[in-house]
Parts: C-alpha cells; structure tokens; sequence
C-alpha cells in the first residue's frame, strides 16, 4: 500500500479498532485505489481526501422506546450515520434487524458514497437503522416503533439534507409508518423525504424491484463482454426478499432462470427455474414467515436441503449472492471456485469476506462484479423517485425501468473505463471503486477543507 493509504489505513485501524465490517470495507476499497492514490498522493494528502473520506460528517444515535401489545416497554438503539455529502444530499436505506450497530451503519454508509456516486446522480452518502427487527411482530408493534424511531430521527432529516429509504427489515409497510409521522410532526406535505414509498403517495413505479432488475441489466453487459447473452442462463441467489425476487423476475422476463434461492432455513433446487405463478408464491411466503422458504418446496414439490446455503452447486452458470454481508467465505469461495461457475456478481452489500474475494478473483475461469455497481440500481430508482416528487408527476413504470437501464449500462462502462485507465484490464472491482472514489474526491477538492 502506498506510504499515505498507509498512514490513513493504520490511523482508521486505530481510531474504530473493534469495528470489523468498516475496517473490512475500507481495506478493500483502499486495495483498489492505490494506482490512482499513487498518480495524486500529493494532492489527495494536500486535501486530506482519504483522511474525510474514511470519517463520517457524522454519527447520530438515539434511543427508541415504544410499547408492544401486551403494554411491555421496550428500549432500542436508532442510527443515522451521514457519511459524504460532497455530491449531494445524504442518500442511503434504514436497516431493522437485531444484529444492526453502529459498526454495520459505517460500513453501509461508507459503501453507499461510491455506490451513489456511481450512479451519477447528485446523491451522497449515508445509512441507518436499529437493532429492532419486525419479524415475529404485529402491525401495531412495527407501527408503534417506526412512530417512535422517527419521533428521533424527523430532525436530522429532509429532502435536501438526508433522504433515507428501504433496506433489510423496512419495506413499504415500515415506510408507510415512518413517513405518516414525519408528516404528523412537521405538518408538511415533504414526501420527497423518503424514497421507497406507496405509489399512492408519491413512490416510484418498479422501485420495489429495482435492485434486482439493476442487477440483471448489470449482469447483461458483462455477458457482453464475454460474447453470450443471458437467454437460458441458470442462476443461483441467496435471498428472497425485494432483491432477490427482483433478479428472479427479471431473469425470467430476458429468458434465464433462477434454480437455486437460497434462506435462513436451507436453499431450493428448482431445475424448472422461478417463474409465473412461483414468483407471486415467493411474495406470499415471505410476507408470512420471511425465515422459512421450504414452504416453497412443499407447494412445487422441488428439492429442499435443509441448513446449508447453494454456493458449490455445478449445474448453474452464474452465481449472484443477495442476502446479506459476509454470506460468502474462503471455505465457499473455494466450493465456488471448484464448482467451475463462470460469473460471480455480488448483489448484497459486501457479500464476501475479503480473503474470499481476493481467491475469486484470482481464479482465472471466474468473472468477479462489485456490490457496489451491482446494486446501484435500487438507490438509482430512489433518485428517480426524488424526482418525481420534485416534479409532482409520476413516470410510467415503462420509462422508470428505460432510465434503469441506461443507468446500469453507464455504470458497468464508467467501472471498465476506470479500470482500464488505471492499467488494471478488465478488473471490474477495482474499477467499480476507482469510478465511484474519483467523483467524490473531486468534489471533496474543489469545496475545500470542510
């Protein structure tokens, strides 16, 4: 590593020394821009570029008290981390699961200002979220606690400020709450406050879908690249929530197929692929009890293998994991590896363990994509709702998913371009980080040490 990544690595290391996922996320990143730090260390020092980069605008925590049905109190921690703002408002979803920290926050947040940058929207980056999960509750009790959790959060927030959206554990339902008390609050009609909204109040068409179809777009170019198309491909995901059945819709719709999804309880083999009257299965299934999808192979009578995940698998042509970070490690990595799949796209935010990556994208039959540009189709169709709200007017679901499209294409050209011009070849994440850092850095430059 050059002697200034250095210096701001060790420095990152020490000031969040118990905080793995940020530091892990930072690493990475920092392995990517080190051709491009070496061309400008001078300058990028000069204006202590990395230095900003790697420390948040700032950290916002805050307790969450609300009651469940029976009356019993309950004490949650709220986060907001507001990491970049150099290219635009805070932009990033909130997050609802019991393993959430301040940790997972930063190392979202942090993903989520290359990620948006890349976009080439005016959008930076932030996260947030509680370590409140809504699975096992009623309505009343998420109801209750998004009221609560926005009661705290309504200050830092707004349409030119902070924008946050959906993530693991907030859907449209958990929107819906947070946004009617933010509006009791405020008494203003600022529905451009969130994104990931109910299209009767100003939510995007395909919006719920939006990470998945990105996802495939994205996997179409690469295929490009390589000469083939995406017609009777066969996929693997992990996750079946929006992510995962935006891919399983998509895939269908361009003539793949998803054979293998995988959840917490076991993965399913459906050599028939998702598609028709399964995907509005899968939405049914998930809404019921989101912790199980053997209930899936029950009703189709496919193959259930119980506590394990689909990674390793031989007979599919693509591997794209959309779950959760970290879902992918060496002892996978190599199972992946050895099953000789060709494409690796990573849809969830850091999907794989560093040590992980790093065999990958070594291996010289596998193809590597970055979360970061994968993904970048969710928050993209989160900007073209902030539009929309702007404009008081609704684009058809036919020009949100035309714009989408675009979108991923530019993103895949800008991440091949980069990577290129920094003598790296087809190196898809370095150039995906590459791409993404240098539009915030020079943002970070022309506004001064702020």
């Amino acid at each position: 590593m050059h002697q200034y990544m250095q210096r701001v690595y060790d420095e990152v290391k020490a000031r969040n020394p118990h905080e793995k996922l940020f530091l892990q996320t930072v690493e990475e990143v920092f392995e990517s821009l080190e051709p491009i730090v070496e061309k400008n260390a001078e300058l990028y020092e000069k204006y202590g570029v990395l230095e900003r980069m790697c420390e948040p605008d700032r950290m916002i925590q805050f307790r969450v008290t609300w009651a469940d049905d029976n009356g019993m109190p309950h004490v949650n921690r709220g986060f907001r981390v507001q990491f970049n703002s150099a290219i635009g408002p805070y932009k990033g979803g909130l997050r609802f699961a019991s393993d959430v920290t301040l940790d997972t926050m930063k190392f979202l947040g942090f993903e989520q200002t290359f990620k948006n940058s890349l976009t080439s929207l005016p959008l930076g980056g932030g996260k947030g979220g509680s370590d409140f999960s809504p699975i096992g509750k009623s309505d009343a009790e998420v109801m209750r606690f998004c009221q609560a959790f926005m009661t705290e959060l309504w200050r830092h927030i707004g349409p030119d400020v902070d924008v946050p959206a959906g993530d693991i554990g907030v859907g449209g339902r958990e929107i819906g709450y947070l946004y009617g008390q933010y509006k009791r609050i405020k008494a203003v009609w600022e529905n451009g406050v969130l994104t990931g909204k109910g299209f009767s109040y100003g939510g995007s068409l395909i919006r719920p879908e939006a990470t998945g179809y990105g996802a495939v777009y994205y996997l179409v170019e690469v295929l490009k690249h390589f000469g083939e198309t995406i017609e009777g491909k066969r996929i693997a995901v992990s996750g079946y929530g929006n992510v995962g059945w935006g891919i399983m819709k998509k895939a269908a719709q361009l003539g793949a197929k998803v054979t293998y999804f995988a959840g917490p309880d076991g993965y399913i083999h459906d050599p028939d692929g998702v598609t028709g009257d399964k995907l509005d299965f899968i939405l049914e299934m998930r809404a019921k009890d989101p912790m199980h999808c053997k209930p899936y192979a029950d009703k189709y009578g496919v193959e259930f293998v119980p506590g394990t995940k689909c990674w390793g698998v031989k007979d599919v042509d693509i591997i794209m994991p959309a779950a959760t970070q970290n879902d992918v490690n060496e002892e996978w990595a190599q199972k992946i590896i050895d099953s000789g799949v060709k494409y690796y796209i990573e849809v969830a935010n850091m999907p794989t363990t560093n040590e992980a990556l790093a065999m990958l994208r070594k291996c010289e039959h596998i193809t590597v994509a970055p979360s970061k540009a994968v993904n970048a189709g969710g928050v993209a169709t989160s900007g073209f709702e902030m539009s929309q709200n702007s404009m008081r007017y609704n684009w058809t679901a036919e020009e949100v998913d035309e714009k989408l499209q675009v979108t991923m294409k530019n993103i895949y050209a800008a991440s091949v371009e980069a990577a290129e011009k920094a003598g790296l070849g087809y190196d898809l994440v370095a150039g995906g980080n590459i791409a993404g850092f240098l539009r915030v850095a020079d943002a970070m430059i022309a506004q001064g040490l702020v």
